[in-house]
């Protein structure tokens, strides 16, 4: 993914990020070249390579965890880069009619996406076997990839003004089929490790689908959100294919689970609740297409609240030291690791921040911020309640202090007396206002002898209707 471009003047800014195909490596381009990281542990990220060669890098995609590394820079947008970078040796480059927009591997395939074709490359040698020509205009460089090579499934839009899915069988080069997945053009598509299911969402980025391949049925539908349309920028399976991530422009990241598309429910007992389950699924036959699709959509089953908006990012779904991990990369240049609970869903827990362009060390003054705040108990709300709180949230004038050679007595006097004056205070200035209110009432209803009443007229401005003086107009 490409990131939002930097003003002048701004050393080793992050210009693209891309996770490689199993979400093992992480690599990221900057104005000044290109690095890559490991992903295997937690609480260390160790660079595997940095690259100062080319600058202005705005696509670099790395094959599973090998040495071969594919380069793109703004110098020469036009061109492909393939490189040993443990040899430090290129082993070849392409060049295209137009700017290259995206680039996807895997064992077999090589696709070059450009913004009115695709070109299909064999990776073992690098032979050019097809060119897609005359494709709908497609100025992001969307298409996904399989990175199942026993198939390599290439999706890729098949409109520009609808969301048509065009699938095309990268190992026999032909079409496989077309599928009406959105009614607006698509912004994301994503391959489960399988090539088996193939997720995707539109430009409004509400509704996500899961579709069946090579078949093209759909299988389920998760939604976003209602209340506002979001650009998502990532979709991805975890390698198990139970989880479906997807992250936007805005602070939340979802994540849906999809273990039901493989295991068989079992038939509901002979219960009042099973009963009424099935009433309600029948009713929803009866019910318009659009009104029953959304009483049939999944909900997030975890989510995580970014402390950013508006920012580029791409997630991932990793097994990291045997704990399945939530992976955020952000465009200013952050690296975020969550636990993901897979039985309870939920909030997903902030472990980790790493930071890309610095030491890659993690920057412990921002991890607290990050994490959302902890619901707490009576006792302790109490509790924290009756701590003294500190010069910088505290008035001057309520400020306890502490002389040398005072002993806790005098200090407990002094902080009695300061509340006292305090407390005082303000309650002369709500007697204060009492009593302009009482003044104001008597002027709207006076209470005087010629009051009928034994009892005064309620604390509230007498309306005529309402009113029980006889006061003389």
């Amino acid at each position: 993914m490409e990131a939002a471009a930097e003003g002048p003047g701004a050393p080793a800014a992050l210009s693209c990020f891309s996770y490689n195909q199993d979400c093992t490596s992480l690599a990221i381009g900057t104005t000044t070249g290109y690095r890559l990281f490991s992903l295997s542990s937690v609480e260390q990220l160790d660079q595997v390579h940095e690259s100062n060669e080319i600058p202005d890098v705005y696509i670099v995609e790395r094959l599973f965890s090998s040495s071969l590394v594919v380069v793109v820079s703004h110098a020469k947008p036009q061109q492909m880069n393939v490189y040993h970078f443990k040899k430090g040796t290129e082993i070849c480059n392409y060049s295209y009619s137009s700017h290259i927009l995206s680039i996807r591997l895997n064992r077999q395939r090589l696709v070059v996406c450009l913004e009115e074709s695709i070109y299909i490359h064999n990776i073992k040698d690098m032979k050019l076997l097809k060119t897609i020509l005359d494709t709908p205009p497609n100025t992001t460089g969307l298409c996904a990839l399989s990175i199942n090579h026993a198939n390599s499934y290439l999706a890729y839009p098949g409109s520009a003004t609808s969301g048509e899915i065009a699938l095309y069988d990268g190992n026999t080069l032909k079409t496989a089929c077309t599928i009406p997945a959105h009614d607006g053009p698509l912004a994301a598509l994503a391959f489960n490790s399988t090539g088996s299911k193939l997720a995707s969402a539109s430009e409004k980025g509400t509704v996500i689908r899961v579709f069946s391949i090579p078949g093209g049925q759909k299988l389920c539908e998760f939604r976003r959100g209602m209340k506002r349309y979001v650009n998502i920028s990532s979709l991805v399976f975890s390698m198990d294919s139970q989880f479906l991530c997807a992250s936007s422009n805005t602070e939340t990241v979802h994540i849906f689970k999809l273990e039901h598309l493989t295991d068989s429910r079992p038939e509901e007992p002979p219960t009042w609740s099973g009963y009424m389950g099935k009433m309600f699924q029948a009713a929803t036959n009866y019910l318009p297409a659009q009104v029953s699709g959304m009483m049939s959509q999944d909900r997030a089953f975890a989510t995580v609240r970014l402390n950013i908006s508006g920012q580029r990012n791409i997630c991932a779904l990793s097994t990291i030291q045997k704990l399945p991990r939530l992976l955020v990369t952000t465009s200013d240049g952050h690296l975020y690791i969550y636990n993901l609970d897979p039985q309870d869903g939920g909030e997903c827990v902030l472990i980790k921040n790493h930071s890309l362009l610095g030491s890659g060390k993690m920057e412990e003054n921002k991890e607290n911020d990050l994490q959302p705040p902890v619901p707490q108990s009576y006792a302790a709300t109490v509790a924290r309640q009756s701590t003294v709180p500190s010069t910088s949230t505290m008035p001057d004038n309520l400020v306890p202090w502490r002389s040398a050679g005072q002993g806790e007595e005098v200090v407990r006097r002094r902080k009695t007396s300061t509340l006292r004056t305090a407390a005082g205070r303000c309650f002369g200035k709500a007697r204060s206002f009492e009593e302009q209110i009482s003044t104001k009432l008597q002027s709207l209803c006076p209470r005087s002898a010629d009051c009928s009443e034994a009892v005064p007229c309620p604390p509230l401005p007498c309306a005529p209707t309402s009113c029980s003086c006889k006061v003389s107009s």
